[in-house]
């Protein structure tokens, strides 16, 4: 039974023994930095049941469980709160009671099995900053979801169909000479970036002749040939013609590999990958079956709607007059789809920017009136957009921050500040290069996690790379100083520690931290939020490091308050790492 389980029989006998109540429940919240305590009873919600003064009935029953609970030492009544300080015998209880801190935290399997999208790139350009925050918070929020119990299948979408490619190809057909990425030395997305580019460029410049030849800027943006010309090439492609799909299948691999690559570089991974071009014909019949069961309904020139106007919403289309798809008919089919593929799926998480708000909440309405029971657990994890200093980014334009370009600058100033520093001179060249990888990816990733998916950020890269503060570099150097001390510690013989151990006051302070951590996983699994995994660590470690600084863990003179500090260190580095691990960010042995 849990410290928490144990208070609340004892309020509840309290309640009933002292004022002839029966309570139902009982609030505990975590006691605040400026309170004496650890643990906090909230009184007020008592007032419903046990009518007068909340001090006094806070310090009644804080007089009550002094008395029958031995953990509590003392307590004291802050208007409608009632703060517990434990003895330490609990507290040394309570770490001795976690055998191995390496696996600290992670829940049991809970049967349950979701999904959880990401990334979702165009097949017509590289990796940018963007998708780089996109890849970061889904692949977290996928670990996380692990971490609290559930079967977690990561996916994502490839949108290798549409103009987009098409403007591409038209570009290497036209500007190409042939070229390839292995003829160039450039990473297949990039060379089909350049040429996205490219069009963009003849773009403008022959819209920009048809206006000098007296064209209206709205005719010539659809006049110009090389527009026309792509749009050809996709009624090629969707019909099937053989020399057309043949280089669309080459230009998309080139693509295709480009990607894997910077997935390595940037540590995330996928369990099964999903393309437009063989989904973006799904959903039509769902859209039959709508009809019939009257979801939806039809005009008169033959278009299908979905009337959500009871939901606080508009009428949104679904079939064009045509019969083709609109995106929300592919992504009905998609997730009808993935849950055939997948039976045991119970929920799915798409990571996708804000600005689609408005049409997952419209996707998630179609589906439940459907009839899908896993609709009611779909979730956007949406997320702002992330700026730098110099200002916005285009694709068209080629302003674009490159993913691998980013990566490689955060290593390159993990380098440099690392080298000025000077603490690394004794390790081995490529010692030094993994060292700076795991500090720059770190560095990106921290920073781009510790904020709450909901807000925008201005990314600042030699903000991210600094050694003090709330940053990826400051606790991966604790996790670093920690090793040394277990370092240090081998070989001494050092003796038992036991419950009458007097703990300092940081100890208390570290222990009160490390039992939450179990509770944060599943609070930020609650949530969706990496950010709180982030600066939970941030508080352990700013905490580990106040411990460190003013209580002396290796002395000349060994005793049990050695042994259990050393232990307390260690399981610290251990939880680090496991939260670094949530935020898939590596820590580094030495530093």
């Amino acid at each position: 039974m849990s410290i928490e389980d144990t208070l609340k029989h004892q309020i509840i006998l309290a309640a009933q023994k002292r004022y002839g109540q029966t309570l139902d429940a009982v609030e505990f919240q975590t006691t605040r930095k400026d309170f004496v305590g650890d643990l906090t009873v909230v009184i007020f919600p008592l007032l419903r049941v046990i009518k007068g003064n909340p001090v006094e009935i806070g310090t009644a029953i804080g007089d009550f469980l002094t008395q029958n609970v031995p953990e509590i030492k003392g307590f004291n009544v802050v208007k409608g709160f009632l703060n517990l300080s434990f003895e330490d015998a609990y507290f040394i209880n309570t770490f001795d009671a976690v055998a191995d801190y390496s696996h600290y935290g992670w829940a049991e399997p809970n049967g349950e099995t979701v999904m959880v999208e990401y990334s979702s790139p165009n097949t017509n350009k590289p990796l940018h900053l963007g998708h780089i925050r996109n890849n970061l918070l889904g692949f977290s929020v996928s670990e996380i979801l692990k971490a609290s119990g559930k079967t977690v299948y990561k996916t994502q979408i490839i949108n290798d169909r549409g103009i987009h490619i098409c403007k591409s190809m038209w570009a290497w057909q036209h500007f190409g000479n042939g070229q390839t990425p292995l003829s160039t030395g450039l990473k297949g997305d990039k060379l089909v970036g350049n040429y996205y580019v490219i069009f963009d460029q003849k773009y403008k410049e022959q819209v920009r002749e048809l206006v000098a030849q007296g064209h209206s800027e709205e005719d010539a943006a659809k006049q110009a040939p090389s527009l026309q010309q792509a749009q050809e090439l996709l009624r090629l492609w969707e019909a099937g013609d053989a020399e057309v799909v043949a280089l669309w299948s080459e230009m998309n691999q080139w693509v295709y590999d480009g990607f894997e690559t910077t997935y390595r570089k940037l540590g995330v991974d996928f369990d099964q990958n999903y393309y437009e071009s063989n989904t973006y014909l799904l959903g039509k019949e769902h859209i039959q079956e709508g009809l019939e069961k009257g979801v939806f309904y039809q005009k008169e020139d033959g278009s299908v709607w979905c009337d959500l106007t009871q939901d606080g919403l508009d009428h949104k289309l679904v079939l064009r007059s045509d019969g083709t798809s609109v995106y929300m008919t592919q992504d009905i089919g998609t997730a009808i789809q993935r849950s055939i593929d997948y039976p045991k799926v119970t929920g799915m998480t798409y990571t996708v920017g804000n600005e689609q708000d408005y049409h997952f909440k419209v996707l998630f309405l179609i589906l439940g009136k459907l009839g899908y029971p896993w609709a009611k657990h779909l979730y956007h994890l949406s997320y702002g957009m992330v700026d730098l200093p110099s200002g916005k980014m285009k694709s068209r334009e080629g302003t674009v921050v490159d993913a691998d370009d980013l990566i490689h600058e955060m290593q390159e100033t993990a380098r440099e500040i690392a080298q000025g520093l000077g603490k690394i001179d004794d390790l081995a060249p490529e010692e030094k290069t993994k060292l700076f990888e795991q500090i720059g990816l770190g560095a990106l990733k921290y920073y781009i996690l510790k904020v709450d998916p909901k807000k925008r950020i201005l990314f600042d890269p030699e903000e991210s790379v600094d050694f003090q503060g709330n940053t990826g570099p400051f606790i991966q150097y604790t996790y670093a100083r920690i090793q040394s001390i277990g370092r240090k510690a081998q070989g001494l013989v050092l003796p038992d520690y036991d419950q009458t151990l007097d703990l300092h006051d940081k100890e208390r302070s570290v222990l009160k931290l490390l039992k939450g951590f179990p509770e944060k996983i599943q609070e930020a699994a609650l949530h969706y939020s990496p950010a709180l995994i982030a600066n939970y660590t941030y508080e352990l470690v700013k905490e580990f490091n106040s411990f460190y600084q003013n209580v002396p863990i290796l002395t000349a003179e060994i005793g049990p308050e050695t042994t259990f500090r050393v232990a307390l260190s260690q399981a610290v580095a251990d939880v680090i790492k496991t939260s670094c691990s949530l935020l898939g960010m590596e820590v580094p042995e030495r530093m």
